[in-house]
């Protein structure tokens, strides 16, 4: 099966820019400019969404959800009810602290490693969705709590390399739906991007 929805998760609203939580935002906005993609308002499905042609009854839809990060999933599943895409159709692009910030993983399978977007993927979607996981981590300092990291703004320095690392984030995402997971998976899970 192929990719057909691709749902970058973050949480709206300008105080959450720049934060670790909205980095699948950072990903599937640069995918829409690099396509020229235009987000348009979703309201029904709780998102903003684009769509690129790829030919003959061949879409590719991109959503962000806008219901904040717990409930993503409630957003993703109703999109993808409504335009007739199974769970293997769609890929979920996140941020993940237990990969270092500027890697790339993808995986198929898996809890939600306690983040709320993937566990509300879980629940109303079900878990055969694609992963691009895309590093946020390690936790500084161990002991701070999840939330205040994940909510916290990137420093400048950490901006930087994000920038640098947007255009592996991109071909991350191009390499998944071009050849799926699996291929995904061997290319990106054993290369460490310096």
């Amino acid at each position: 099966m192929s990719i057909s929805l691709v749902a970058g998760l973050g949480n709206p609203g300008r105080e959450y820019e720049l934060t670790r939580h909205n980095l699948g935002w950072v990903a599937v906005d640069a995918y829409a400019s690099k396509h020229g993609l235009a987000w348009k308002g979703a309201p029904g499905f709780e998102s903003v969404a684009a769509r690129r042609d790829l030919g003959p009854g061949r879409t590719l839809w991109f959503i962000k959800p806008q219901t904040f990060m717990n409930g993503s999933g409630r957003a993703v599943a109703a999109f993808a009810r409504y335009h007739r895409i199974s769970p293997d159709e769609v890929a979920a692009v996140y941020d993940d602290l237990t990969i270092d910030l500027g890697l790339v993983k993808v995986s198929v399978s898996g809890g939600d490693a306690g983040h709320n977007g993937v566990a509300s993927l879980i629940e109303h979607l079900g878990a055969g969705f694609a992963r691009l996981r895309l590093g946020t981590g390690p936790k500084q300092p161990p002991e701070m709590d999840i939330k205040d990291f994940v909510l916290e703004r990137f420093t400048t320095e950490q901006l930087n390399l994000i920038q640098q690392k947007t255009d592996a984030y991109l071909q991350g995402l191009e390499l998944l739906l071009a050849s799926g997971p699996d291929q995904a998976m061997n290319q990106l899970n054993r290369r460490d991007i310096p």
